[in-house]
């Protein structure tokens, strides 16, 4: 997974302030099915009562919110981290 997020930060350069942000929802969104749903089902409001990552942390992802689902599927297999 480390791997992965360090393509993802060589490929989009995202600033520091992000980056940790960044990183737990990649990792919330690869190796969650639950979370995946949630968030490609547009489900946000789950995410008020969801343990792994709450509604105010995407909202502080910004434009990465849209990104890191696009970056999984174009570059990660899931099912490595499954």
């Amino acid at each position: 997974m480390e791997e992965e997020f360090e393509k993802f930060v060589a490929i989009y350069k995202p600033s520091n302030e992000n980056i940790l942000s960044i990183k737990n929802f990649l990792k919330c969104y690869v190796a969650d099915q639950e979370f995946r749903a949630i968030v490609d089902n547009n489900q946000i409001q789950r995410l008020y009562t969801y343990p792994s990552f709450s509604a105010n942390e995407l909202n502080e992802l910004g434009e990465y919110k849209k990104i890191v689902p696009e970056y999984v599927k174009d570059y990660v297999s899931i099912n490595a981290f499954m």
